[in-house]
């Protein structure tokens, strides 16, 4: 990695390096809203870099027994679906393009991991609401990520 001589043309905070490829930002949540805070992390580092911003919604997918056993194989409440696309909107409405994907897994934090290495992302930003997920869970989820 190189740096380039800060011509005058360029602003005194604008530092260009050279060769490097311009990575997107994820966010990722777990079939929960994202806490506001990892949200604006999130959009900030998108639209200071002028990235691709793409938003991860994790959902746990049971194992087919189970789900037949319990009637649904949807855990996600749709409140917090649209409560999702709803920043999601927003972000797009500030000129970031955004990819919103949503993933079923049996094991959605190694879905995380594998979303974020496929796109080679920039910056990971997990951020699901702690409040709106089980502790031992959360904690579970971010020592895989």
């Amino acid at each position: 990695m190189r740096l380039r001589e800060r011509s005058a043309a360029t602003p005194p905070g604008d530092l260009i390096v050279a060769g490097s490829e311009r990575r997107p930002v994820v966010l990722a949540t777990l079939a929960v809203p994202f806490d506001p805070e990892a949200f604006r992390v999130a959009l900030q580092a998108a639209m200071e870099s002028g990235v691709t911003m793409i938003v991860v919604d994790a959902v746990e997918l049971p194992f087919w027994p189970q789900s037949i056993a319990t009637g649904h194989a949807d855990t996600e409440l749709e409140s917090d679906r649209v409560q999702i696309r709803e920043l999601v909107s927003h972000a797009a409405g500030l000129g970031v393009e955004v990819e919103h994907l949503r993933v079923r897994s049996p094991r959605p934090a190694e879905a995380v991991i594998q979303i974020a290495t496929e796109r080679r992302a920039g910056l990971l930003v997990f951020g699901p609401d702690p409040t709106r997920i089980k502790p031992r869970f959360f904690s579970r989820a971010v020592k895989r990520i």
